[in-house]
């Protein structure tokens, strides 16, 4: 009965989309050894949007890659907040003038409208960044976690 009243999930994206940015998420992982991940929802819940990316990277258990170099793109769309989080070895190697460049990149995409070109360019620009300093190792390299994009509530 109560099934009924469960609000339905907004999408964001459509299929094509979505296929796109996890598309470019597979394209990245290829040249790297580092995990990129997608949250999204509607509404941050917390002040800080890189307070609450930090609490979903844990959640997904991305703090725990062999070598620490997990990278999650946080969206709220609804408050249009974001937050780019990256692990301790990525983030040691990058440290915190790329992660203010990338989101100053992405937001001037999303200014104009262009929220998935943003994401796409902002995955390739991590893949990079990941395949500097975590290239892809053809023997002991694996997917540690999901390419799929993760929609909160």
């Amino acid at each position: 009965m109560f099934g009924l009243f469960k609000k339905k999930q907004v999408e964001y994206f459509s299929p094509a989309e979505k296929d796109t940015i996890v598309e470019a998420i597979r394209k990245a992982e290829q040249r790297t050894s580092g995990e990129v991940r997608i949250y999204v929802e509607a509404k941050c819940p917390k002040a800080d949007p890189v307070q609450r990316a930090g609490q979903i990277f844990c959640k997904l258990k991305m703090d725990q890659t062999t070598a620490r170099n997990g990278v999650l793109l946080y969206l709220a769309m609804e408050d249009h907040r974001l937050a780019i989080y990256g692990d301790q070895g990525i983030h040691q190697s990058v440290g915190d003038i790329f992660w203010k460049n990338a989101v100053d990149k992405m937001l001037a995409q999303f200014n104009q409208q262009d929220f998935v070109a943003g994401i796409v360019q902002i995955i390739a620009d991590i893949g990079t960044a990941l395949e500097t300093h975590f290239p892809y190792d053809e023997k002991g390299d694996k997917n540690e976690l999901p390419d799929d994009i993760v929609f909160g509530k």
